[in-house]
């Protein structure tokens, strides 16, 4: 069950922030071989929105973003994708439900969609699901204080990325926080190239992973007139930032995340998609 807006606690013991409980270990296959692991999280304006997964495009096509080399030594591309929700807490919250999923439609197309404008260069996709009762829905929203808390992060501050470095867990399939900081000012994001660095030591398998602000105690945030306040707070508070999708080299600590800002405009495309596929299929469409 949820204690309260800052831990999960099971009813055998777990007690984690809520944003370890937001991260999905996920698994890239090839028919029955697992080609590589990663990362990946639920995204929503509100409660009420649509819900859907966000990645990163290299996680499932397989392949280097911008190269397009094959990242697999098998020279395989996945095919299907394993992803591991938390099981209802109700039920058995210590564990965990695979759900398996094919990535390609009979006709070849991809069932992930692209970011709308920024099409193949973003390396962000969202899935979409029909819903059902045997996996715990836990979305980073958007458009809500809880995972929005107007904090203000600026050069050097603390910024974490939650995820699976090597398919690595804590316990279970619980994430690892690794913490840096970001490598520039956010003003500098633009909606032509949405994207930030951050000076953090991640790994592979780590690419999707969320990016937050995690403070606790004195923070700077925004005031409702945009002003920007100090402020003191005994629980932790949090700012979802965006998506890491991995070091700028292979012999550097920067690495790329892309703001929150692209991952609002690809859950729409996704909102969207979910409503045209629902509405054909309203007349025999079996696509959605």
């Amino acid at each position: 069950m949820i204690k309260n807006s800052e831990t999960v606690v099971g009813d055998d013991g777990y007690d984690v922030a809520i944003p370890s409980a937001k991260a999905l270990y996920i698994e890239m296959r090839f028919g029955d071989t697992i080609l590589s692991s990663g990362t990946a999280f639920l995204v929503s304006r509100t409660r009420e929105s649509h819900c859907a997964l966000i990645t990163n495009r290299h996680n499932l096509t397989g392949r280097h973003q911008e190269s397009g080399q094959c990242l697999s030594s098998t020279a395989a591309i996945p095919d299907h994708i394993d992803i591991y929700f938390l099981a209802p807490f109700e039920d058995r919250p210590k564990d965990w439900n695979k759900v398996s999923l094919p990535l390609y439609r009979e006709n070849g197309s991809p069932y992930w969609i692209e970011h709308p404008r920024l099409k193949e260069r973003a390396d962000i996709v969202a899935l979409n699901f029909t819903w059902g009762n045997d996996v715990h829905k836990l979305p980073y929203y958007i458009d809500t204080t809880l995972d929005r808390h107007g904090i203000v992060v600026g050069p050097a501050e603390p910024v974490s990325v939650i995820g699976y470095p090597f398919g690595r867990t804590s316990v279970a399939k619980f994430p690892i926080w690794a913490t840096g900081f970001l490598a520039h000012e956010l003003s500098l994001v633009t909606a032509e190239n949405p994207t930030f660095m951050i000076d953090c030591r991640t790994r592979q398998g780590q690419s999707g992973s969320a990016v937050i602000a995690w403070r606790v105690g004195n923070y700077r945030k925004l005031n409702a007139e945009g002003g920007v306040v100090s402020v003191v707070s005994p629980g932790p508070h949090w700012e979802f930032l965006g998506i890491y999708s991995g070091r700028i080299h292979p012999h550097s600590d920067i690495g790329k995340v892309w703001h929150v800002s692209a991952i609002a405009e690809l859950l729409d495309a996704a909102a969207l998609d979910a409503q045209e596929r629902a509405e054909k299929g309203k007349h025999g469409d079996r696509t959605f």
